[in-house]
Formats: structure tokens, C-alpha cells, sequence
């Protein structure tokens, strides 16, 4: 997987790395059990510190995206704890709802947006 990192961004570069890697696995790029560069070579791809690329590994592994072994590497794990993943997307989406309909946006206009990005994942 070719990662992009945006240096200019005021996003921090192992939060650009979490999101092309949760992007990846949505648009079915990764797939189960592929391995991901070590952290060494993919900090040295991208011309980062090994801590940063470190950093997104594991909260990534925290949040049941990949598994670490230190024989393997990092290795995507997309079934995991599915109940996790479901009650934290319920609380930020009620958290982005809230603020959208706080502006007037309608039901039909949410339905729309989220029918336009679940049509970007899909095959």
C-alpha cells in the first residue's frame, strides 16, 4: 500500500497514517491478514521517525484494526470485536448528527451523505 503523507497538513502524520490505513481496509485494498511494512522500513519510506509510524500501529492495534507480532509485523485484522467498533461509530455519529442537525441539515440530506460515502467503500 502506498502511503501520502501531507507534511503541510495540521493533521499529525500518525493520525494521516491511522486514516489511510482504516481507508484501505474500508475500500477493501487490505485485506485479513495482510502485512503491513515494519515500522522501520515504512518510516524510512516516508522519511519519518520510527515512533511516529510506531504510534499509529499501535493505536490502530487498540482499536482492532491490526495485530502486532513481532516475528510477522503488523498484520490487518478487520472482524475484530465488531461490538466495539459499532458503539464507538454510535457515539461519534450521534456527536456529528447532533452537530448537523444543530444547522439545519435535514434527515434526507444526512441519508443522502452517508448513502455517497458508503457507495465510495463499496465494490
Amino acid at each position: 500500500m502506498y502511503f501520502e503523507i501531507d507534511f503541510d497538513s495540521g493533521e499529525a502524520i500518525y493520525r494521516q497514517l491511522c486514516r489511510q490505513i482504516v481507508t484501505g481496509i474500508a475500500a477493501n485494498t487490505l485485506h485479513e491478514g495482510d502485512s503491513l511494512p515494519s515500522v522501520r522500513d515504512l518510516a524510512s519510506d516516508i522519511g519519518i521517525n520510527m515512533h511516529t509510524v510506531n504510534k499509529a500501529y499501535t493505536m490502530l492495534k487498540e482499536e482492532g484494526f491490526l495485530t502486532v507480532d513481532r516475528r510477522r509485523g503488523a498484520i490487518v485484522r478487520i472482524d475484530a470485536e465488531k461490538r466495539l467498533a459499532t458503539d464507538s461509530l454510535r457515539k461519534e455519529l450521534g456527536l456529528a448528527l447532533a452537530r448537523a442537525m444543530s444547522r439545519h441539515v435535514t434527515r434526507e440530506e444526512i441519508h443522502r451523505m452517508v448513502d455517497e460515502i458508503c457507495e465510495e467503500y463499496e465494490e
